[in-house]
């Protein structure tokens, strides 16, 4: 073979490489099935929730009619507005009191339980990882029931009774292996060099967690309040079971039991509105937060997870 044969073979070898890389590679540069499906999910999800939300501001009562846009199912109506209906009114303030409750509660008991997993070594560390990780699996039914049982039938718990206690227990109980998770996920990525220096300038350990660790570890902190707060809001199996009445009930039981009955109307759109307000202000300010927090760094989440696994 000639050296001019083999440069045209070589050349058309090259050609229909190319050719079947660009048959392959062109339809993923521009996958427009995929964008397609995408914003039909997207349309098909969120429009019963923008639909809700329209007729939370509808000016009479129909729920298929629009009537033109009013406030008077969140506070003009004298009556059935969420601000005058004390059934109402009370479940926002209930939601609201559960969720800073249980945040101020459940964060500083998962900041302690990272920092004393982190420092511990051993197989029982490891054991308490993977229980922290193995409560995000277990359906939140089940927790619920046994919750419901440890107030109701347990000697010692059982005089507390359901009610505003044992929403907040449960609801601690169930949302602490947030801020432990995320915590811990911030020291693995922070390392230990901090301390020991800190240590070497002749800082007492409590000097050192004061001082040093506990500001670096502000973000997570701050991340997991966040996520403790913002799932208490819309929770609703944990606070269905052991609330004890009306008055101990949140918005999402509310909602729930209202609606159930055959009597939701426009003002029960306004309070899932409200619900949904409370739950999008404290998401946006979580990430507006966050990102202040930590700008400039760059976090290991891979490393982090696989030291919280106790894979390392």
């Amino acid at each position: 073979m000639t050296t001019a044969t083999a440069s045209k073979t070589k050349v058309s070898i090259a050609g229909t490489t190319g050719a079947r890389r660009r048959l392959f590679r062109n339809p993923w540069r521009r996958p427009w099935f995929l964008e397609g499906f995408t914003w039909l999910y997207l349309i098909w999800s969120l429009a019963p929730i923008a639909v809700a939300v329209l007729f939370s501001f509808n000016n009479g009562k129909s729920q298929a009619t629009y009537q033109g846009l009013s406030m008077r199912w969140y506070y003009t109506d004298k009556v059935n507005s969420v601000w005058h209906d004390p059934v109402l009114r009370g479940a926002v303030f209930e939601t609201l009191k559960l969720s800073a409750w249980t945040t101020l509660i459940a964060v500083p008991i998962g900041v302690a339980f990272a920092l004393g997993i982190n420092r511990w070594r051993g197989k029982i560390p490891s054991t308490f990882n993977f229980v922290m990780i193995l409560s995000f699996v277990v359906p939140e039914l089940i927790f619920g029931v046994a919750m419901f049982f440890v107030f109701t039938q347990l000697p010692g718990l059982k005089s507390l009774g359901l009610g505003n206690v044992a929403e907040v227990l449960g609801l601690v109980t169930w949302n602490v292996s947030w801020p432990a998770i995320i915590v811990q996920a911030r020291l693995v990525t922070l390392g230990k060099q901090y301390e020991e220096a800190a240590a070497d300038l002749g800082a007492t350990q409590f000097q050192t967690i004061r001082r040093v660790l506990l500001p670096m570890l502000v973000p997570a902190i701050f991340a997991s309040a966040i996520l403790v707060f913002s799932g208490v809001v819309d929770d609703f199996v944990i606070v269905d079971l052991l609330s004890s009445n009306a008055s101990t009930q949140p918005m999402s039981v509310i909602i729930y039991s209202t609606q159930h009955g055959g009597n939701g109307g426009p003002a029960l759109n306004a309070l899932a509105t409200i619900m949904l307000a409370i739950s999008f202000v404290a998401a946006g300010l979580g990430f507006l937060g966050y990102r202040l927090m930590t700008r400039g760094q760059r976090i290991g989440g891979q490393q982090a997870l696989t030291a919280i696994a106790g894979a390392d």
